[in-house]
């Protein structure tokens, strides 16, 4: 056997390598080769489907993104709106002078209404009592002269009622008792007493209303 052995040739082992590695080589490529244009089918196509990205991408983050105001148009529109705040200030302040000189003006009126208002009650009460005592002097006047033409003689009596005037005489005769007043009527001239009675009919008629 170990003759047998010795008799071979050896195989030279670095051709056998070399061979085997380029056949190695040749299949990785084939292989390489056959896919690459699969794939670069399917990148195409997938970057010819996508949309445009990078473009669009810009216009929204510019529409979503606002641009700031400066500090120079804030300070503006602050201003703007304090002089519009203190110009409806004073236009409220005033309103209120307003109405408070109104309320003062009505109120020193509502004073000077109520004293004159006092003033003519006290006035009105004067008069009132200027009148009672006037009316009760004329009253007492009255009964004085009812008293002295009641203490006459009838006949005597009528001899003055005929020449006494009418409103003198219906006052004095509407106030003396009618047991002293008929005799003196009768005694009067007959003209005079009709005179005298239809004035009489009237001033107690004026005196008391029949409803």
């Amino acid at each position: 056997m170990k003759w047998l052995l010795t008799r071979l040739p050896r195989p030279r082992l670095l051709p056998l390598i070399l061979v085997s590695c380029a056949g190695l080589a040749l299949v990785k490529g084939e292989g390489l080769w056959r896919r690459l244009p699969g794939e670069g089918r399917i990148v195409a196509s997938a970057s010819a489907s996508a949309p445009p990205v990078s473009a669009p991408a810009r216009g929204s983050a510019q529409q979503a993104v606002p641009t700031a105001p400066g500090p120079d148009l804030v300070d503006e529109a602050e201003r703007a709106l304090l002089g519009r705040l203190r110009e409806r200030r004073l236009e409220i302040d005033a309103r209120e002078a307003a109405l408070s000189a109104r309320e003062a003006v009505l109120a020193a009126a509502e004073r000077r209404l109520t004293t004159r208002l006092d003033e003519m009650a006290a006035l009105h009460a004067r008069l009132e009592a200027a009148e009672r005592g006037r009316g009760e002097r004329e009253e007492a006047g009255w009964r004085g002269l009812v008293k002295t033409y009641e203490a006459m003689r009838p006949r005597d009596a009528a001899v003055v009622f005929n020449d006494l005037e009418m409103p003198v005489l219906v006052q004095i005769v509407n106030r003396m008792r009618e047991a002293k007043a008929a005799p003196v009527i009768g005694a009067m001239r007959p003209d005079r007493a009709r005179s005298l009675t239809a004035e009489l009919a009237r001033l107690r008629s004026a005196n008391n209303p029949v409803d």
